[in-house]
């Protein structure tokens, strides 16, 4: 992966309006995505040679394609395990243009999850292996799966549910300056999020990311010919993906220690071939699909040590001026979730200088995929 190191960059990036439901087809939110990507870029869609996308994804490259007018393809990829796979994307990117497989690639998620049905209530579909040790106990959806492993954080580390209100109220902060978020305009109080009705205790209503229809992309050239876009080129610097030995998924309940997941053994990859380390990083953009995969990725990435995640969101830490800066337009709890993607695209405007929630000179960047699955990360800088 030294070979990639800064070899690529993010030249690009597009997106749809969030909204609990919009009217347009998932090919056409994908569509209008890239090439809003490829417009911020400057690259006309025939130029694109090379798509990357989640094996979850319902649009296809075939009919991408075709529908953007792209021309011979050269390079395609899908990355799996859901919000697991986002950072993979631009990592399978930067990968094939390095090698010379591609010159302009495309990576994108088109998501109608605010308005389309639940997975799990699909009672017919062969369930995977873990599954079938949860589910008939009423492990039924993500969320109950998470409550498990924030229950055994807070008995083992002593977290409590003032510390999961950090990460929330910190994203919805942000939230609140971002127009384009679901939640702008929404504040939360502390109180209010005491008072919420549970979902799956210990979690609560504000402890869940939002239900999205949307679809973002972003565009990945050769580092010398992002110079020559319209942006200042945003490099793609480091980039791993993680799947610790003997894992189970959200449902990592039979390992010896349930609470090192996919984070850790990412992070070992992603600093190992990186000209910098935690301590370096101006901003972050860390996967919150529930607010205790906060801690446990601050602490797999090495922000802090084991078990002090829960104590490093106290005063004020994740906010603007804090310790770290965290997930600056809302993140999947207050901006909108389509399976992390939208973290990629926070990372590329925060070290433009155009995020509503500006880092004032921020120049590196973490960006994290789904902790508790299979994972990736990458780290960006300008």
């Amino acid at each position: 992966m030294a070979a990639l190191k800064d070899t690529t960059a993010i030249a690009g990036i597009g997106q749809t309006p969030f909204a609990r439901r919009l009217p347009s087809s998932e090919k056409t939110l994908a569509c209008q995505a890239i090439l809003a990507a490829l417009d911020d870029a400057g690259i006309p869609p025939s130029q694109v040679d090379a798509f990357a996308s989640y094996t979850m994804e319902e649009t296809d490259e075939v009919e991408i394609a075709k529908a953007i007018g792209a021309g011979d393809v050269t390079f395609f990829a899908k990355a799996g395990y859901g919000g697991g796979g986002s950072c993979a994307t631009v990592a399978h990117l930067a990968a094939a243009i390095t090698t010379g497989q591609a010159t302009v690639g495309v990576a994108w998620r088109s998501r109608k999850r605010g308005s389309g049905p639940r997975p799990w209530r699909n009672t017919t579909a062969q369930l995977p292996t873990p599954a079938q040790w949860t589910r008939p106990y009423g492990l039924l959806r993500p969320v109950d799966e998470i409550a498990m492993l924030a229950r055994r954080y807070m008995h083992e580390y002593g977290a409590t549910r003032d510390h999961f209100c950090n990460v929330a109220l910190a994203c919805r902060d942000r939230a609140n300056q971002n127009p384009a978020a679901v939640m702008h305009g929404r504040p939360l109080t502390r109180e209010a999020y005491m008072d919420a009705r549970w979902i799956s205790e210990p979690l609560c209503l504000f402890d869940n990311c939002l239900e999205t229809d949307g679809a973002l992309a972003c565009v990945v050239v050769p580092a010398d010919r992002a110079r020559d876009c319209r942006h200042p080129p945003v490099y793609v610097h480091s980039v791993a993906q993680g799947l610790p030995a003997q894992h189970h998924g959200m449902v990592n309940y039979w390992n010896d220690d349930p609470l090192t997941g996919p984070s850790w053994t990412a992070a070992r990859h992603l600093w190992k071939t990186a000209d910098f380390g935690p301590e370096d990083v101006d901003v972050a953009q860390l996967y919150d699909a529930f607010t205790p995969l906060i801690p446990l990725s601050l602490e797999g990435y090495g922000f802090c040590g084991r078990g002090e995640g829960a104590a490093f969101t106290e005063g004020g830490a994740l906010e603007p001026g804090g310790r770290l800066p965290l997930n600056t337009a809302g993140g999947g709890l207050g901006e909108a979730y389509v399976h992390g993607f939208n973290l990629i695209n926070e990372g590329v405007r925060q070290l433009r200088g155009h995020s509503t929630a500006q880092v004032p000179g921020a120049a590196t960047c973490l960006v994290t995929a789904g902790e508790g699955v299979p994972t990736s990360a990458l780290l960006l800088r300008s």
